[in-house]
């Protein structure tokens, strides 16, 4: 029944991953490469719908009002008064979505912190009846264009970047997806370029005005689809061996940031039905987030020309170039220094650098070459954690952040270890539906002294975090301008090491009569950190890469190092208030090598005499040998 499934499921998964709803069907149905067709699936009926605990209804307007918030953003069909935002699947980036929202309803500013503070709808309205002073986010308006449009702070540093090393591909964002089935290729044209015409900043150049950068930002005009036919080539192998070819290639192109476009669509036709489309964008005009609304926008528009019905897409209420002028004009003054002055104090003191043991030379100028290695997080693993994030009142991306960090102090013998990870800067509900590079860095610090628990570990990093949250508008450059860290070509500022946890995921493209799946493209050889841990919470578990610098490391060491952060998962999880020092790292052959294998020094020596008649008789044995090594 579907009480004894829900009963059965409670006792083995987090709150928010008991399904609301049970319907069942005499098979899935599917797509034409063979995955699960959601919208094909029925949806349950009203009487199905049960919550997962007994609900207590919203009991004011501003209940009721913060339960619809959250059934949009968290996307369940009933939230009661007792419900916990994070229980529910909250994490920090949705509940900015919710502060973004409450603002212009309530006309209120609230802190991250707060969700944690007051996780219930209760409690939350609570706090919203008493957030009424206090400095508010201003509103985000449309600004003039007929002055010049100054780059946002992110984007002046990768401009600034390109100056310093004109045609670096390090900030190209490159994806390369499969088409099989009949592809409406003007219908893909015509939605490119409505794309572009809807996205300023897809139509964006920067060129230098006296001596400062500027976004040109260009009239609509056709983006140019380039097709490549490559069905003429002999055999599907070869045929495949050359669409990935290009596909590497397009992936390490570099840009022109004054001329553009700062897009590049190309389709190579490998069979009449079978196609591969690439597409690759500068990071100053895009960021993760962006390529949701890419390939969100990009199939309603494609779906639309192919039918000949307007596409359902809804006016854009501001550009990147308003955000711009927005940022430059608020984060000034007071705001700015009072921001400036929290990380100031945060990162007193902090280590110049990270000292792990690389496996070469450092060189004098660290390049950006790397490689990557496989993380996965086993379901049983992943669901544990979880659990224990909500016991604790962290985020996963809190638990993965402390339990990467013990491990980097483990591995550097450094007990203050700095970790940079991004955020992705949009506070306004405006900016959610925009194409652009909104992305700031966050520099995460933790003291993991010996005697620390896992424990006292998470409610440190949870500390800090909540308060880099608060103090996220900084931008990086300017946060290395005002600290200025030692220079050093061989290192990153501030931070060596980053971490992301993806909440938001990229959805598929789906397009009417064509399966889509990700296509081969190699575009792993180019790393920004020395390290840098990316993660995504999959059907079956946490998973993603840690990419390396190969400059300094060894693929070994990076396996080994991800292979230790999964040992001292599944050991703090289980016991996060044993000390983490005390936490084993090694696997059983790493043990058997380091007690055994490699202290195999036992020798058999005649019993009797003296130390220095052996040790002459060991010089006589040995006379050319080195005394001491």
């Amino acid at each position: 029944s579907a009480d004894a499934l829900r009963q059965h499921l409670q006792q083995r998964l987090p709150e928010y991953m008991v399904p609301a709803a049970f319907v069942a069907l005499a098979s899935l149905p599917l797509t034409p490469s063979g995955k699960v067709d959601r919208k094909a699936l029925p949806a349950p009926e009203a009487s199905q719908l049960t919550l997962t605990r007994d609900a207590e209804p919203p009991a004011t307007p501003v209940e009721v009002r913060l339960a619809e918030v959250w059934k949009e953003l968290l996307r369940v069909p009933t939230v009661g008064r007792r419900d916990n935002f994070f229980e529910l699947g909250g994490h920090s980036l949705l509940a900015t979505q919710v502060v973004a929202r409450l603002r212009a309803a309530f006309d209120v500013e609230l802190s991250l912190r707060t969700f944690f503070e007051a996780p219930t709808v209760a409690a939350l309205a609570e706090r919203l009846a008493s957030a009424t002073s206090g400095p508010r986010l201003p509103p985000l308006t449309r600004a003039g264009r007929d002055g010049q449009v100054p780059l946002s702070f992110a984007q002046q540093r990768l401009w600034f970047l390109d100056q310093l090393k004109p045609g670096d591909e390090s900030y190209n964002m490159p994806s390369a997806l499969r088409l099989s089935g009949a592809l409406d290729v003007e219908a893909l044209r015509r939605a490119v370029n409505a794309l572009v015409e809807r996205h300023e900043a897809l139509r964006t150049t920067f060129q230098s005005v006296d001596g400062e950068p500027r976004q040109v930002i260009h009239p609509p005009h056709a983006t140019v689809v380039e097709v490549v036919d490559l069905s003429d080539l002999q055999g599907r192998a070869q045929r495949d061996a050359e669409a990935l070819k290009r596909a590497t290639q397009d992936a390490r192109q570099p840009f022109k940031l004054s001329e553009g476009p700062l897009l590049r669509v190309t389709l190579l036709k490998l069979e009449p039905s079978e196609h591969v489309l690439l597409l690759c964008l500068h990071h100053i005009v895009s960021d993760g987030w962006s390529m949701g609304v890419l390939v969100r926008e990009v199939t309603s528009l494609y779906e639309a020309f192919q039918a000949g019905t307007p596409a359902a897409l809804p006016e854009l209420p501001v550009q990147y170039a308003d955000y711009a002028v927005w940022q430059r004009g608020w984060l000034q003054g007071e705001t700015l220094k009072a921001q400036l002055g929290w990380w100031k104090t945060q990162l007193a003191g902090a280590p110049h650098a990270l000292e792990l043991h690389t496996d070469k030379p450092r060189p004098a100028v660290l390049r950006h070459h790397g490689a990557a290695v496989p993380v996965r997080l086993t379901h049983e693993l992943s669901v544990m954690l979880e659990v224990l994030a909500q016991r604790e009142g962290v985020t996963p991306f809190m638990l993965l952040l402390a339990a990467f960090q013990a491990v980097l102090a483990r591995h550097s013998g450094q007990d203050d270890v700095l970790v940079g990870s991004p955020i992705a800067g949009r506070r306004h509900a405006e900016t959610e539906p925009l194409i652009g590079f909104f992305v700031n860095t966050l520099v995460l610090r933790a003291r993991v002294t010996p005697a620390m628990t896992f424990r006292q570990l998470l409610a440190e990093v949870r500390d800090t975090t909540l308060g880099a949250y608060e103090h996220q508008d900084v931008p990086f450059e300017r946060l290395v301008e005002e600290l200025q860290p030692s220079r050093d070509l061989s290192r990153t500022p501030l931070f060596q090491v980053m971490f992301a946890l993806q909440n938001t995921q990229v959805p598929e493209l789906a397009l009417p009569k064509l399966a889509v799946r990700p296509a081969d493209v190699d575009d792993s050889g180019v790393t920004l950190f020395e390290l840098s841990l990316n993660l995504s919470r999959g059907q079956d578990g946490y998973e993603g890469a840690l990419a390396y610098s190969t400059e300094l490391f060894e693929r070994a060491t990076a396996e080994r190092l991800a292979t230790h952060l999964q040992l001292l998962l599944e050991r703090a999880v289980l016991s996060p208030e044993v000390a983490i020092a005390t936490l084993p790292l090694h696997t059983e052959v790493e043990q058997q090598q380091l007690l055994v294998d490699w202290n195999s020094t036992a020798s058999d020596v005649p019993r009797g005499g003296f130390f220095h008649t052996r040790f002459e008789q060991q010089v006589a044995r040995t006379p050319d040998a080195p005394a001491v090594a």
